[in-house]
C-alpha cells in the first residue's frame, strides 16, 4: 500500500498554543506535528509536513505533492473558507485529501461555515483537536488501501 501523506497546516497555525485555546486548544505546531507523527506511524503511513502564511506556497506546495505523497490531510485555517486558488490548487494535485479543522468551524461564525475545499476532499474532521487529524488519517489510509485492492 501507497502511504505518503503531506499534512499541510495554513495561515496562522503556527501561532497554535497561544492562539485562543478555547477554539484550538493548548499545543503548539510542534507538538500537534509530533502526535500527528504518532498517529500516522501506527496506521502504517509515512508523514511530511508543511505550514505556510502565504497562500502562493500553499498553491506551489500542492502543485508539487504529487511527486512526495499519495494523499494529503489539510488545514488551510482560514483560507478554506474562501480561496478559490487554493481549492484549484488542489484539485490540480489530484491527490485525495482530507480537510480538518481543530475547531468545529461549523458551529461558530457564519462566514467560517463555508469551505471552498469540501467538496474536492473525501472527508472532514472538524472540532475534535488533535484527535481529528487521527480519524482524517485513517480514512486516508483506507482510501489508499482501496486504491490498492
Amino acid at each position: 500500500m501507497r502511504g505518503r501523506v503531506a499534512i499541510m497546516h495554513g495561515v496562522n497555525l503556527d501561532t497554535l498554543g497561544s492562539r485562543n485555546p478555547a477554539h484550538y486548544g493548548t499545543l503548539t505546531l510542534t507538538e500537534l506535528e509530533a502526535r500527528v507523527r504518532t498517529y500516522a506511524s501506527e496506521l502504517g503511513l509515512d508523514p511530511s509536513f508543511f505550514q505556510t502564511n502565504h497562500e502562493g506556497e500553499f498553491c506551489e506546495e500542492l502543485h508539487a505533492a504529487p511527486g512526495y505523497c499519495d494523499a494529503l490531510v489539510l488545514n488551510p485555517g482560514a483560507w478554506t473558507h474562501y480561496s478559490w486558488a487554493i481549492r484549484d490548487a488542489l484539485e490540480v494535485s489530484g491527490l485525495p485529501a482530507v480537510e480538518v479543522h481543530l475547531s468545529a468551524v461549523d458551529e461558530r461564525e457564519e462566514w467560517r461555515r463555508v469551505s471552498v475545499i469540501r467538496e474536492l476532499s473525501i472527508g472532514s474532521v472538524q472540532g475534535k483537536g488533535v484527535e481529528g487529524y487521527r480519524e482524517a488519517l485513517g480514512l486516508l489510509r483506507d482510501r489508499l488501501a482501496e486504491a490498492v485492492g
